[in-house]
């Protein structure tokens, strides 16, 4: 169980990867966890852009390769419209540029996706304290 320090509540969450098999796995570990509520899905950046506003979720998990919009341009604008959503990026991609540039875009942590295992639910600790998260 994730110690968020909010007793009690739910943290609705967005999970966002154009592979299905990646956004069940994220789905499946998040389901372990009674305080994290998967609300939706996506599998590319528009559609990705459209559920968050709509949806309104106070987490967002999501990849850089995606369809349509990339996940930074993704989280540029989800930041713009949607005030205090906290944005995890979880990628394949281990460029420091680019993760520099992902985190300069208003999300809060990276976590590669070969650490999804053992860096998740640590990075998602972190964020939802307030605190930066990379993995």
């Amino acid at each position: 169980m994730i110690d968020t320090n909010i007793s009690n509540c739910h943290v609705r969450t967005l999970v966002v990867d154009d592979h299905k098999e990646w956004r069940q796995n994220i789905c499946s570990i998040l389901a372990a966890q009674p305080e994290l509520e998967v609300i939706g899905e996506a599998s590319d950046g528009l559609e990705a852009v459209q559920k968050a506003a709509g949806l309104k979720p106070d987490l967002i998990l999501l990849d850089i390769g995606l369809p349509g919009l990339n996940g930074i341009e993704v989280a540029r604008r989800i930041c713009q419209q949607s005030l205090g959503v906290k944005i995890l990026f979880v990628s394949g991609n281990n460029d420091p540029d680019l993760i520099r540039k992902a985190l300069s875009n208003g999300a809060q942590g990276y976590v590669l996706k070969v650490d999804v295992s053992t860096k998740l639910l640590p990075a998602l600790k972190e964020i939802l304290r307030g605190d930066p998260a990379t993995g």
